[in-house]
């Protein structure tokens, strides 16, 4: 951020001069366009038999959405004691251990709704019972041959049928009390809350995400690396996180490597996960890693990847402005490239440049071909 800024200031000093500069001419000659200043960067040979550094990002081991099952308004939040003694709403940052209840929903109406159905309940038994007796009565009758068999069987008929309303109504009622219950939302596991999206007296639908929780006991440096790195890193391995925050590093292990790349950034995730009892490393941290690869079979030209130009119609062809000496000039001339394997912040080109020419690694964007450059040290 602080090269940009330098060479911003220089561009503005440089392009302010030459205003100046024309501004005193008679202004009969037609004044050129001035050189346009860019940063230049030689083609360098890359053997791969150093350590790159890697950014990573710190993400929770895991992490949950807590989300409501019965709809209803907000009637409470968890309180906690904040740093001035007040309670206050649950937070982003506060612990909670599993079962806890986080926040409720209004529970009168679901409260009616088993009320309702426990009546329903005991009349459906009531029912059953009466249907009961008259059955035993009719089987009586029955044996004695003093009772029709259609009247045997509607009396068999009316007992199934009381039977299977209680338990209908025992089924609906188990319900009723199950959504009564989840007007309470309760912490699937002890975790942090990461962040809070309700407020007492919001209207929360079935579903809606109250919390977001992580486990941050522990906790995951998430990176990218290029294939050609994958041979210097396994499943197990030991490695080293160190963060600009805190002088000391974090040791932790790889724990899975993506078996595929990414389709844009044609790299492969890796995760290192990290203890984390003290809970230094927070998530949503920066963290750099070294990993050490492997000499490659041959050198590889390498320019920084700022260099490399794509074509703004999604194909994928690439180009760089190599600076040449014309006369008492430097010119940039558009060179179609061919890209490699990235290292860090170099790119590998297997096409159209040779070792030690000058390509352009800021201020590329501004160029077209053929185009005058002043060059900035």
């Amino acid at each position: 951020m602080r090269e940009a800024h330098t060479y911003q200031s220089r561009y503005f000093l440089y392009a302010f001069a030459i205003f100046l500069q024309a501004a005193c001419s008679s202004g009969k000659k037609p004044v050129a366009p001035p050189p346009t200043p860019v940063v230049v960067a030689e083609v360098e040979q890359y053997a791969g038999n150093e350590g790159v550094n890697y950014s990573a990002s710190i993400v929770p081991y895991e992490q949950v959405s807590v989300s409501f099952k019965s709809a209803g308004y907000v009637t409470s939040i968890l309180q906690r004691q904040g740093p001035d003694g007040r309670m206050r709403n649950l937070q982003q940052g506060d612990f909670v251990k599993k079962g806890t209840v986080l926040a409720t929903v209004r529970q009168s109406d679901y409260r009616h709704a088993v009320e309702q159905y426990e009546g329903q309940l005991a009349q459906a038994q009531a029912g059953t019972l009466k249907s009961q007796q008259d059955f035993a009565r009719a089987q009586a009758l029955y044996n004695a041959n003093a009772l029709t068999q259609p009247d045997y069987d509607a009396a068999k008929a009316q007992l199934d049928s009381s039977q299977g309303s209680v338990t209908t109504v025992k089924a609906l009622l188990a319900q009723a009390r199950q959504s009564l219950g989840d007007c309470e939302l309760r912490a699937p596991s002890d975790g942090q809350i990461l962040s809070r999206n309700i407020e007492v007296g919001a209207l929360a639908g079935t579903g809606s995400v109250a919390f977001t929780m992580g486990e941050t006991s522990v906790v995951k440096a998430v990176f990218g690396i290029p294939d050609t790195v994958l041979p210097s890193i396994s499943l197990g391995q030991k490695q080293s996180v160190e963060t600009e925050i805190y002088p000391q590093s974090f040791e932790g292990r790889v724990t899975a490597i993506s078996p595929q790349a990414d389709q844009k950034s044609r790299t492969f995730q890796v995760e290192v996960t990290l203890p984390n009892a003290k809970q230094l490393l927070k998530s949503g941290m920066v963290a750099t890693l070294n990993l050490g690869q492997a000499k490659l079979p041959a050198p590889l030209l390498v320019v920084p990847l700022s260099s490399i130009i794509s074509v703004a119609d999604g194909s994928k062809n690439f180009s760089a402005f190599v600076v040449q000496r014309e006369g008492e000039k430097d010119i940039a001339r558009r060179r179609s490239v061919q890209p490699g394997a990235a290292f860090g912040n170099m790119v590998s080109i297997t096409k159209g440049v040779s070792l030690g020419e000058r390509v352009v690694s800021n201020g590329a964007t501004l160029l077209t071909d053929g185009q005058v450059v002043h060059l900035i040290p």
